[in-house]
This record gives structure tokens, C-alpha cells and sequence, in this order.
């Protein structure tokens, strides 16, 4: 039976309701009988919420949307696809399917996926808008997933799995084993169906405690999008036990920059005061902690053990944010009210005492304009203002 969110007048009507912020229509009466407006408002506010993250599914039309929890916790679609370039082959099983993006671009790599999810109606829905989409080597199975693995025999190319990150009391958690479903608890049954699992995790999960709590970890991808680190993916494969490959990716528009070292790589740093310019790893390269092996990859010089800010005399195509130093002053009465007073700037700290906020508030300095202030500390332990443009 056809979903009567479907029917044309609704769906024009939820289309026309797209920019009309939901707080206006809250206490608004259903035009539509049967359908409750609070079905209207999930439809409306979700889609609202997918139209940057999820482009493809806002621009279509007949798609059903969960509530905006599950639009919130779901990859983004550029995500989905870097996650997708590394997975190939017959046959993948998604063991947390959710909204089913991840899923939908599985099938564009691998032959045959099957999407699980244990809610019947987002199930349902998610096989409806495949449908939509022509994503026809999607199966969509409804139940437990652990359960259905047991007893199918069957071999998978890829097991993927992206653990629910709250308990029962619907508090965040950040250890694997508190997640559902319990991840380390079932390796054995997991690599009984595959060689390959592909895990996806908070990036505030910590990769030390994530290595602790897994076994045959092969590559840990950091993802981030826009400098803002979304996701960790963690690729086992049964039986490996070499060095752990670190790959920090960050995506933006035109641009994917990426690092690649390893766990147990040990590098050390050359320290110098500040040179003509300056340069700040983006967010991936920071989540893997190998600030020494930045210097040693792009030959720069670090500021201070605990800064994470380089430099060098010949600028460099470099993964992350890039200045021209202007002039390096002290940090002291003197300078600051010299320089900062009613200023225009935009302000990072790095290893230093003092919040942007606090710095904002006792300089009065607004925000925004081409200059650059770096508050630091160099090499000497000595509180430094690094000025630059972009």
C-alpha cells in the first residue's frame, strides 16, 4: 500500500512549505485528512535539513524523509562517496543502514549491498526512495542484522557497520564497546562472513582507545569536510598485523587534501622562530597526532613542541591553512596596546593562556578584515603575536 505521504497534493504542499520556518507552522491544523501535521512537520523539517547535506535526495522528488535525528546523524553525501572510493567488488552487507546514504553509493562499487535496518518504517522508506533513486542492486532487509548474519553463511566482500553512539539512557558515548551494536563483542562472527570490515566512528573516539578495543586494524581514515572532522573509518582485514596506516583526508569544493603516515612512525622536528611563512595543518592532520611528521613530510620548521604551527622561507602547497608573516612581536603591555586595540582581525590561538573571546574582549577586537593574529608560543617558551595576511 502506497505511503500516503506520497499522494501529489502533499508532497506540493510539503514543497511549498520548505522556507517557511517549522516554528510557523507548529500549531498549524493538518489541511490534510488522515495525515496528522506532525507528519508534515517531519517530512518538511528533515527535508530542510538535507538540502545542503544531501542534495541528491532534497532535489528529488517522492522521497520520504525520517525524523531530522537521523538526517543529523546520517554521512554526508561527499562523505558517502569518499567512502565508497574504498570499497570494491560482489558483495557488501550494511549492518546499521539508517537513512541509507552510505548504502546508495556502496552501489555504485559493488555489485549487490544489502541495506539492515531494524525500524520497520524507516526500512520501508528507505526501500521506496532506492526505487526512487534507480538504486536497483540495493536489497533491503528489516531486523537484526547480528541475527541475520548468524544465520546466513553466506560471505560478504565488506561487512560495514556504523554503531549507534548512545546508550539506553540516550547519553553519547565514546567507547566502541558501549555502542550498538557491540562491535568488539562480535569481531569473531563478522570475520567468520568476511575479510574485510569497514567501521564508521565518532571522530571524538579516541584512535588509541579505538586500536585497544579492535584487532586487525589495517588504515584508519580521518575524514573531515571543510576542515571540520566528521567521521573516523576504520578498515580491518582478517589476519593483518603490520603497522597501522593514518590517513587524514579533508574535502571541500574543488580540493581533497591528503596526509599519509603510519602509527608507529617516529619523526623529529627541527625548531625555529617564526620565518616568512607560516602554516596550520587542517583538522584530519591534527586528529592523527603526528605533528612531528609534518615537519619531516613538507620540511618545515616547528614553533614549539606543543604549538602544531610551522614554518619556512619558500612557501609550499601545504594540506591546511597557509600565511605570509608580517612582522612577529611580543606579547606584552606594550604591544598589545600598540597593535590591538579597535582592531579589525581574525584571531587564532595556539598553546597560549588566553581564549579568542577573552583576547576579543579586553582589545576590543572585531572580528573578520584580511589580517591574521596568531597568539603562540615559540621554541624559547616565549609568548609570541604572529601577524599575517592570508
Amino acid at each position: 500500500m502506497e505511503n500516503k505521504l506520497l499522494k501529489e497534493d502533499i508532497q506540493h504542499y510539503i514543497q511549498e512549505q520548505l522556507n517557511t520556518p517549522i516554528s510557523a507552522l507548529a500549531f498549524k491544523k493538518s489541511p490534510f485528512e488522515g495525515v496528522e501535521m506532525a507528519e508534515l512537520l517531519t517530512q518538511i523539517e528533515s527535508k530542510q535539513k538535507a538540502k545542503d547535506k544531501l542534495p541528491t535526495w532534497y532535489a528529488s522528488s517522492s522521497i520520504l524523509f525520517p525524523k531530522k535525528l537521523s538526517i543529523e546523524q546520517t554521512s554526508s553525501e561527499e562523505c558517502a562517496q569518499y567512502k565508497a572510493s574504498l570499497v570494491k567488488g560482489n558483495r557488501l552487507i550494511d549492518l546499521t543502514g539508517g537513512f541509507g546514504i552510505d548504502c546508495y553509493y556502496f552501489a555504485k562499487q559493488v555489485k549487490e549491498v544489502m541495506h539492515c535496518e531494524m525500524q520497520e518504517d524507516l526500512s520501508q522508506a528507505v526501500a521506496h526512495n532506492f526505487r526512487v533513486l534507480e538504486a536497483t542492486n540495493i536489497t533491503c532487509h528489516c531486523g537484526d542484522s547480528l541475527v541475520y548474519l548468524a544465520a546466513h553463511t553466506a560471505s560478504w566482500d565488506y561487512i560495514y557497520v556504523d554503531p549507534h553512539r548512545r546508550n539506553q539512557a540516550k547519553e553519547k558515548v565514546f567507547f566502541l564497546s558501549d555502542c550498538l551494536p557491540n562491535v568488539p563483542a562480535h569481531l569473531d562472527l563478522l570475520f567468520e562472513r568476511t575479510t574485510t570490515i569497514l567501521i564508521k566512528t565518532s571522530p571524538l573516539l579516541d584512535i588509541q582507545a579505538g586500536i585497544n578495543e579492535l584487532r586487525n586494524v589495517k588504515e584508519i581514515h580521518i575524514v573531515a569536510l571543510n576542515n571540520e572532522v566528521k567521521e573516523l573509518l576504520w578498515i580491518l582485514e582478517k589476519g593483518y598485523t603490520s603497522d597501522v596506516n593514518l590517513v587524514a583526508i579533508n574535502l571541500s569544493k574543488g580540493d581533497t587534501q591528503r596526509f599519509v603516515t603510519t602509527l608507529n612512525t617516529v619523526s623529529h622536528s627541527i625548531y625555529a622562530e617564526p620565518q616568512r611563512y607560516l602554516y596550520e595543518p587542517n583538522s584530519a592532520i591534527l586528529k592523527t597526532g603526528k605533528f612531528d611528521e609534518v615537519s619531516v613530510q613538507y620540511n618545515l620548521k616547528k614553533l614549539h613542541p606543543h604549538s602544531q604551527l610551522y614554518s619556512n622561507d619558500t612557501r609550499i602547497e601545504f594540506p591546511g591553512r597557509s600565511f605570509e608573516i608580517k612582522e612577529v612581536l611580543p606579547f606584552n603591555k606594550q604591544t598589545a596596546k600598540s597593535l590591538l586595540t579597535n582592531l579589525k582581525a581574525n584571531i587564532t590561538i595556539r598553546n597560549f593562556p588566553m581564549k579568542v573571546e577573552e583576547i576579543r574582549k579586553k582589545w576590543k577586537i572585531k572580528e573578520g578584515g584580511d589580517l591574521y593574529l596568531f597568539f603562540t608560543t615559540n621554541h624559547k617558551n616565549e609568548k609570541i603575536i604572529i601577524v599575517c595576511n592570508k
